[in-house]
């Protein structure tokens, strides 16, 4: 338990940091990337305006736009080609760029006229199509620089956070372990006092046994008597399945599981239910998938199936029907007990409903015999196999267990 707390905190922590470092590096290089593209589109603003080249510096630079750098007619590096209505070069300008000529300056204008964008980017060059009297020009600017540091900035930025984030990914399971510990050894001590404690209980309650069944034997029959030997057997049935909780608990490193056929022991175990049921008036319908095997520990199969069953049918109306279930699906083996509650159970009671010494009858009443740890135990069961143990109540009155186990590979 405390081992999937550690790993619960330490998945929300990271999950939660990546999540963070995602959004501020997406949004920092989306910023950036959009930054080019919007001095781009203003430099090629004013190129349009002027048929394709800066205005002349003559008269001053008056007509260049707030914000915008002096420096950009010096550095930029353009071009431009003005095509009639059938994409006929009229007029091709090239003299303010060197690695483009005319040719491939026709070639890049005539492949954007065909594709009909307004603007966009071809290779390294952003464009943009304005109209003419006489017909369109396309200019296009080199942004092959600026593109290039900003998948500088994009990498650095992707490689420091990944590196910061193993950094914290290192601390938090660091600090998690230490702030867990109190819970580890807390639990621990938990598990160390119900075993030792049981182990105490048990003599007395033996001793209290025998002496019951001695004063039988002096005595006349005596209710009195009678009810210490049954409060003493459930006291001592709490304490043996206490013990066993516990034990599961500390040996789920420990536990050696083989390959066991889990048809035959599921069958075999459910079967021995049938009279059981018929002798409470209720139905027993079991089905189960031949030839299943798995991974596991027969005797704690036998003993889950019998807390599930024991549970069933306990727990369900006279002349009800409970329904056992046991089939392959993909890669998991599904285990399902279903029956009708006795109680009405709430959305609170399946969410509680493996916690130990719960029960879904408010008044726990000690009319049924059990101590609300039967659950518990299966959870165990099923977690020392490697599976998972749900329970579901879609109308209130239908009660379904379903465990799933890793199937054997056929």
């Amino acid at each position: 338990m405390i081992k999937r707390l550690r790993i619960k905190y330490t998945v929300l922590a990271v999950s939660a940091l990546f999540l963070l470092l995602t959004i501020i590096v997406a949004g920092m290089n989306l910023l950036n990337y959009r930054s080019v593209i919007d001095e781009a589109d203003e430099t090629l603003a004013v190129l349009s305006d002027n048929s394709g080249v800066f205005p002349s510096f003559e008269n001053g630079m008056e007509w260049l736009p707030s914000g915008m750098s002096r420096e950009i007619p010096f550095e930029s590096r353009y071009f431009s080609v003005l095509l009639d209505e059938n994409n006929t070069p009229i007029l091709i300008e090239t003299s303010n760029i060197y690695a483009i000529d005319g040719v491939t300056a026709v070639r890049y204008a005539v492949e954007v006229a065909e594709e009909k964008d307004e603007k966009g980017f071809k290779d390294d060059y952003r464009f943009v199509v304005t109209s003419e009297r006489i017909g369109k020009r396309i200019t296009f600017l080199d942004c092959g620089r600026k593109i290039a540091l900003f998948h500088e900035f994009r990498n650095t930025s992707i490689m420091i956070s990944l590196a910061g984030y193993f950094v914290i990914l290192l601390l938090v399971c660091f600090f998690v372990a230490r702030f867990t510990r109190p819970v580890s050894e807390s639990y621990e001590k938990q598990k160390r006092f119900i075993t030792d404690a049981g182990h105490e209980i048990k003599t007395p309650l033996t001793i209290i046994n025998a002496d019951v069944d001695i004063l039988k034997m002096d005595v006349e029959e005596n209710e009195y008597l009678d009810d210490i030997k049954k409060q003493s057997n459930r006291l001592a049935e709490l304490t043996n399945d206490l013990i066993k909780l516990a034990r599961m608990e500390e040996s789920k490193s420990d536990i050696q599981l083989i390959d066991i056929p889990a048809s035959e022991i599921i069958l075999e175990t459910a079967a021995s239910f049938q009279t059981i049921a018929k002798s409470l008036n209720k139905e027993l319908v079991i089905q189960v998938q031949p030839m299943l095997t798995m991974l596991g520990d027969k005797s704690k199969v036998e003993h889950l199936i019998t807390i599930l069953l024991d549970n069933a049918i306990k727990y369900s109306p006279d002349g009800e029907t409970v329904k056992l279930s046991f089939e392959r699906r993909g890669k998991r083996l599904l285990l399902s007990v279903n029956n009708v509650s006795s109680v009405r159970l709430s959305t609170d009671d399946i969410r509680h409903i493996f916690d130990r010494f719960y029960r879904a009858d408010q008044s726990r009443n000690s009319e049924t015999g059990g101590h609300g740890i039967g659950l518990s135990i299966a959870q165990a069961i099923v977690n020392l196999h490697g599976g998972k143990i749900g329970a579901a109540s879609p109308d209130g009155k239908t009660f379904m267990i379903t465990a799933s186990f890793p199937a054997r590979n056929i």
